[in-house]
């Protein structure tokens, strides 16, 4: 990395320059990016520089690839978010259009994109200079009518399904306060079962964000446990207790198959209260996680463009390397560092897909 360009993140962001280097020279994966939603919305062009001006840095207009390339994102996990409104077949068939958009996106970008499957392909795209795109699901129904479920999905490009998003479904309960109302029954259903055997056998992540804590617990038992389980983005509740977040349990059985848990940036989930607060209390959030099961289990889920209200110093994409700072306030090691970063992650995919 040129020292011009440590130097001049350093200098523009206010953090010192072995935060800069950190992060501008680490495998610095996100593991929930919604971008694709803006677009879908608005059309809105990741590959071109916008300011975080929308709705001062609420919501939507966090990122594009040229800030996340400028705040040292060397890969993340796309998602594409199933709307529960449509007919299963149209969930199914939206899906499609939009994957066929998203790589529309990737060949655009001209080499600065790549999909990638494995941990060997993410390397042989860092190699070439691109970010590293991760096919993600959010939202387990988009499959409810497609052949095959997650066998339809084509090329084995998927490496992620979140298996409910903010509605219940065909496969189980959301954890989301009104979801959990209007259902009596809040576990994993027959098929939410089966989805988990095929997710396993396809190699794909689990995905336990935003699930209702009983069908967690039976997406757990249904899983093969020799598979690293993953949260993308979440919080925890020692830290601040809502609905959204994991306990210490659900933390650890996460960590028991060797997987790994996104810190996502929503204040309304960071801090009690859901007040202004900086990176540091994504910091806080990490540190539990490191403090009951290690420093092996956790990573950076932004959730960025998912209409959150980030932490005030981290409104944007291109400030990333201020998280860094605040780990290194906390006296944390360049080791531990890099891993939450990214090979935690990178070590969880290479379990799921050996190469």
């Amino acid at each position: 990395m040129p020292a011009a360009e440590i130097e001049h993140t350093a200098r523009t962001l206010g953090i010192s320059t072995e935060a800069a280097e950190l992060a501008l020279s680490s495998d610095f994966i996100d593991l929930h990016i919604d971008t694709f939603i803006p677009y879908r919305l608005v059309r809105y062009d990741v590959l071109d520089r916008h300011d975080s001006g929308w709705f001062g840095g609420r919501f939507f207009g966090h990122a594009d690839l040229p800030r996340m390339t400028a705040g040292g994102l060397t890969g993340g996990m796309w998602s594409i978010t199933t709307n529960p409104f449509r007919p299963a077949r149209n969930r199914w068939h939206v899906f499609q259009r939009n994957l066929a958009r998203l790589r529309t996106i990737v060949a655009r970008s001209r080499g600065r994109m790549q999909f990638v499957r494995t941990a060997a392909e993410y390397r042989r795209a860092r190699a070439a200079g691109a970010h590293a795109v991760m096919l993600s699901i959010q939202g387990g129904n988009a499959l409810e009518a497609a052949p095959g479920e997650v066998a339809a999905v084509p090329d084995r490009l998927l490496t992620r399904v979140t298996l409910v998003h903010l509605t219940n479904s065909v496969y189980g309960a959301s954890s989301t306060p009104l979801a959990a109302r209007v259902r009596r029954d809040h576990g994993l259903t027959a098929r939410g079962k089966r989805l988990v055997e095929q997710l396993d056998a396809s190699r794909v992540f689990v995905d336990l964000a935003h699930i209702h804590p009983q069908s967690f617990w039976d997406a757990v038992a249904a899983h093969d446990p020799s598979l690293p389980l993953i949260d993308t983005h979440t919080g925890v509740k020692a830290v601040c207790d809502c609905w959204r977040n994991l306990d210490d349990d659900q933390i650890k059985a996460i960590a028991d198959t060797g997987g790994v848990i996104g810190i996502m940036f929503h204040r309304a989930f960071l801090e009690p209260g859901g007040g202004p607060c900086t990176g540091a209390r994504v910091v806080d959030h990490m540190q539990h996680i490191i403090d009951l099961v290690g420093d092996d289990f956790v990573a950076v889920g932004t959730d960025y463009d998912g209409a959150v209200v980030p932490p005030t110093d981290l409104v944007s994409a291109d400030a990333l390397p201020r998280l860094v700072q605040h780990m290194l306030d906390r006296g944390w090691s360049d080791e531990r560092i890099r891993k939450v970063l990214g090979t935690n992650y990178l070590r969880a995919l290479a379990a799921l897909r050996p190469e």
